[in-house]
């Protein structure tokens, strides 16, 4: 086990723990002691039917999009109850660095997206004794826990917004995956993952960090150098103090734990590898939210899926941002989102 600060209440919390015990994954491993950390907005109504699941991407836990929750916005604390679960090897739950064992460090056994959402759906059923919730979304590998939940589970899911991402991980963004993932474990201190010191790997860090910077925004971004925007007076200012300062905190083992999760991603195995058949099962009424000029999840990607589920809309946010337009570093970008989410939550499902 390895203690690193960054994985703890004060940087992320408030967050609390459900105890999953030994957890069977996918793989067929079990996961020993599994515990699921998650953060909770708002009281669930005596019916229990005001809940709203807000996944987690990759790299993030539920202090990242605490923003969008609060009094006056879409998801209004004072009206639902708004959970948000923090990925199985996310740095928060159960992960590589806060384990002993045999299944600590390079030893953590492999954890699918599925494995998430059958997490998550027995703290809602067996814990909180949800049976229906009003809205389910997410961003990025977020978006992949929200098509889960709408295929695995149609009937309890009214409402669905996966946002800058898709059902099944793309073949650009399986190879995106190793590029980034080959960039971190580089590090002459990486050690097959079974490094001593909790924040070593740094150069790899800040290659991985690079490599997202590269992606991240689009290219009108770099060239109209709108990192003033978000307060950086240089290109250098904005790698070193957000693009790196992001990431290098953060354990290698757990970014690659979910690197491996966000490559193998595919809700179509529900349908026998049938995606059309997968998409096509989705009850919610959906929108489908892509982010203009993004270089992980293009718009055509988003589309192709969208067009099929029945109940649904593709919804394009125009930003300089690209794929990280859903941090709100830009009003405008945060405005639309959370519109966005209120006419979703708007729509009569009845």
């Amino acid at each position: 086990m390895l203690n690193n600060e960054y994985y703890t209440q004060d940087q992320h919390g408030p967050y609390e723990f459900y105890a999953l015990g030994d957890f069977l994954l996918e793989s067929g491993e079990t996961l020993k002691n599994a515990q699921l950390a998650y953060a909770m907005h708002g009281e669930l109504n005596e019916a229990k039917d005001n809940a709203i699941l807000f996944t987690i991407m990759f790299s993030g836990t539920s202090k990242n999009m605490e923003h969008y929750i609060g009094p006056g916005k879409a998801l209004d604390p004072d009206k639902y109850c708004i959970i948000l679960p923090n990925q199985l090897g996310g740095g928060l739950s159960t992960s590589p660095h806060n384990i002993d064992g045999a299944q600590a460090m390079a030893g953590f056994p492999i954890v699918s997206i599925g494995d998430d959402v059958v997490a998550q759906h027995q703290l809602l059923t067996e814990y909180f004794g949800i049976q229906e919730l009003q809205l389910v979304t997410g961003w990025s590998m977020g978006a992949q826990q929200t098509y889960e939940w709408a295929i695995r589970y149609p009937d309890m899911v009214k409402r669905a917004a996966p946002i800058a991402g898709t059902a099944k991980c793309t073949s650009h963004d399986s190879l995106y995956v190793d590029v980034f993932s080959e960039a971190l474990k580089s590090d002459s201190e990486w050690n097959k993952g079974n490094y001593a010191d909790p924040y070593a790997c740094g150069d790899g860090l800040k290659r991985l960090a690079h490599v997202f910077a590269l992606m991240g925004f689009c290219p009108e971004f770099y060239k109209q150098e709108q990192w003033k925007r978000i307060g950086f007076d240089s290109m250098q200012e904005m790698l070193s103090e957000f693009w790196e300062a992001w990431f290098q905190p953060m354990d290698p083992n757990s970014l690659l734990t979910q690197a491996k999760k966000w490559q193998e991603g595919d809700s179509s195995r529900h349908a026998g590898g049938d995606l059309v058949k997968a998409l096509s099962g989705i009850k919610a009424k959906t929108y489908v939210i892509a982010f203009e000029d993004d270089m992980f999840v293009p718009v055509e990607d988003c589309k192709f899926e969208q067009h099929l589920i029945s109940n649904s809309e593709l919804k394009v946010i125009p930003s300089f941002m690209g794929h990280f337009a859903m941090l709100g570093l830009l009003k405008e970008d945060f405005k639309l989102i959370d519109s966005l989410f209120g006419a979703l939550l708007f729509c009569d499902v009845s």
